[in-house]
């Protein structure tokens, strides 16, 4: 079992941040914060300092990639999973070269979320390990 982590959860669609927080509460984390666009997600970020976001790609206003970028701008050692729905594989791919952890596929399930949340925080640790 890992430890818990403060996450803060980016998504435009009220059900999926309720389903999430739902979610992450079962795995025995802690939601810092609910954004609902990528502007919200960088106002909050250094506010509630979350060990993980998990940014939905398509929203208003600021799409997730376009925040995720200002957020590691900001804050190089920030942990990001992206949460998607199928078809999105090209995004996908353009937020894992832009510095993703991760992702998850909609519709989500504790398993895949857990799975996606310990490899990105694997892959932060390695990541920060090596850019030293």
């Amino acid at each position: 079992m890992m430890m818990p982590l403060n996450i803060m959860i980016v998504d435009d669609s009220l059900i999926m941040a309720q389903k999430l927080s739902a979610i992450l509460r079962t795995l025995g984390h802690e939601v810092a914060r609910v954004c609902h666009n990528g502007v919200e997600a960088i106002q909050s970020y250094p506010i509630c300092k979350p060990h993980l976001v998990t940014m939905d790609i398509t929203m208003p206003e600021m799409d997730g990639i376009t925040a995720m970028n200002a957020i590691l701008a900001e804050h190089p050692h920030a942990k990001i999973i992206m949460v998607t729905s199928h078809g999105q594989e090209a995004m996908v791919v353009r937020a894992l070269d832009a510095g993703a952890l991760g992702y998850v596929l909609k519709p989500l399930t504790a398993d895949g979320l857990e799975k996606a949340i310990k490899r990105a925080m694997d892959r932060g640790t390695q990541k920060k390990v090596a850019l030293v």
